[in-house]
């Protein structure tokens, strides 16, 4: 191998270890925001889970599933709560500024407002199913 050759090697190993360090840099800034949103979003989780507009909002969800012959199916994925019915749902998300309701239609968000959770859930589900 010649020293042309080798040269090369060397500033093509020392390039793709210096782009290596950067994307590791930029996961970790990545990781970091992630991790300080979910921190800052953890009061209003724990809250959504244990509040009683949670619970009024399940029963809710089964009366007028019931009256209107749709199962409404329930899911917690992760720190949000989804409701879903046929191509309709809901997602109660939890965010640093408090829970946001999030209507989606076949895959698009319709309609993002913000979750007041001393109120009533029997209004936030009718508007979600549009009775």
């Amino acid at each position: 191998m010649s020293f042309l050759d080798n040269l090369e090697n060397n500033l093509k190993t020392m390039e793709s270890r210096e782009e290596g360090q950067d994307s590791a840099e930029r996961e970790a800034r990545q990781r970091a925001t992630e991790r300080a949103r979910a921190q800052a979003a953890a009061p209003y989780a724990e809250e959504l889970r244990k509040s009683p507009f949670t619970e009024e909002l399940l029963r809710q969800t089964t009366r007028v599933g019931h009256a209107v012959r749709t199962k409404i199916h329930v899911a917690w994925l992760g720190a949000t709560l989804r409701l879903e019915a046929r191509e309709r749902r809901l997602e109660l998300r939890p965010t640093a500024g408090g829970v946001v309701a999030v209507s989606i239609e076949e895959g698009r968000e319709v309609r993002s407002e913000a979750v007041d959770l001393a109120g009533d859930p029997a209004v936030l589900l009718r508007a979600w199913l549009g009775l």
